[in-house]
């Protein structure tokens, strides 16, 4: 399948900071919950990502991640993810999280 630009334009995704993370061990597959904050426009949004066998609570807060912030929030356990924060796999399998290489603005979109 092949997307057109006008497709890609349509998936927001954008930088953001975590300014919290916490363990969520009532998730089916072990997860964080994170609380990351966009900038002025989108806020502080919430996801839950399955990346404990590379990240802690602790060495998360401060990391800036990238993540898609216009897909229809999913209630995962009792907890809301209102975006989905982007990885990639390493050779295990495992998520490793896509992050800028520099410091950027919160809320900066993808291009």
């Amino acid at each position: 399948m092949v997307a057109s630009y006008e497709e890609f334009e349509r998936i927001d995704i954008r930088v953001g900071t975590v300014i919290d993370a916490q363990p969520y061990p009532e998730a089916r597959k072990p997860a964080i919950k994170l609380w990351i904050d966009f900038g002025g426009e989108i806020g502080v949004k919430t996801s839950s990502a399955q990346i404990t066998v590379h990240y802690t609570p602790d060495v998360l807060i401060g990391r800036q991640v990238v993540a898609v912030v216009n897909f229809a929030p999913r209630q995962i356990g009792k907890f809301i993810s209102e975006v989905l924060t982007l990885g990639v796999p390493d050779d295990n399998g495992a998520v490793v999280l896509l992050n800028p290489n520099l410091a950027v603005s919160n809320g900066g979109r993808m291009f």
